[in-house]
């Protein structure tokens, strides 16, 4: 898929629900990925992880080439890595449609940004809580997508940080209107709502689905909160 196609997708079909593949059953990868398919998800979230930038580590380009003919679903590979310069060929190539880094990875983000986006892929970039806003400023033209994280990153299942809310309020207004706004960490029923009438439109959810008997029902149902909180917010502007 094109990078423009992606962001037709991500932005025609918003809000949108990325179930985060790192809680899933990785002993039934591509049954996963199969029941996902069923349950109308449009897009896979993969947190990528090293050991260092995140002391936690997952998955690999090997296993996204070895699903991306299984799925049209967007693969976006959320890399939580040191140097993700040495690997982003292998993601690249992979089949991944987005592709986000950290700025507490990359100071500059400039030459990835620039790299990810010449390649027809999903420029993102990701900051976590602790990191203030204005670190990100100057690279925003850059960014097809920015990601916020309401949580510490590096592991699955934590509790939502609500300041989060706030965070995702102030860079709406920092962004293009085609820039994707996407937040990560702890996000449910009872969080999704604010963070849709904060300006997000792509959730990553992990728990929140995967813990769950009926994956489509979990999915519609947040859709539903967050498609009704937006519409709501945006009657009040």
């Amino acid at each position: 898929m094109s990078r423009q196609s992606t962001l037709d997708k991500l932005t025609s079909k918003a809000p949108l629900i990325a179930p985060s593949m790192l809680k899933c059953d990785f002993s039934r990868l591509a049954e996963e990925v199969a029941a996902l398919d069923a349950a109308g998800s449009e897009v896979l979230h993969w947190d990528v992880m090293d050991g260092h930038f995140v002391p936690n580590l997952s998955y690999g380009p090997m296993v996204f080439a070895g699903l991306r003919q299984q799925t049209d679903q967007i693969f976006d590979a959320h890399l939580m890595i040191s140097d993700p310069a040495a690997y982003l060929d292998s993601y690249l190539e992979a089949g991944c449609d987005c592709i986000t880094i950290h700025i507490e990875a990359v100071p500059d983000p400039t030459e990835l940004l620039t790299k990810i986006r010449s390649a027809d892929c999903v420029a993102g970039l990701s900051l976590n809580p602790g990191t203030d806003l204005k670190t990100i400023e100057p690279f925003l033209p850059l960014c097809d997508l920015v990601l916020v994280m309401s949580v510490e990153p590096g592991f699955g299942g934590q509790a939502f940080k609500p300041e989060a809310v706030s965070r995702l309020s102030e860079l709406q207004k920092m962004i293009s209107p085609g820039t994707i706004l996407s937040v990560d960490g702890g996000i449910g029923p009872e969080t999704i709502g604010d963070c849709s009438a904060a300006g997000a439109s792509l959730f990553v959810t992990g728990s929140s689905v995967f813990n769950t008997d009926d994956y489509g029902q979990a999915i519609a149902e947040m859709h539903s909160i967050a498609d009704g909180r937006r519409a709501f917010q945006s009657s009040q502007e």
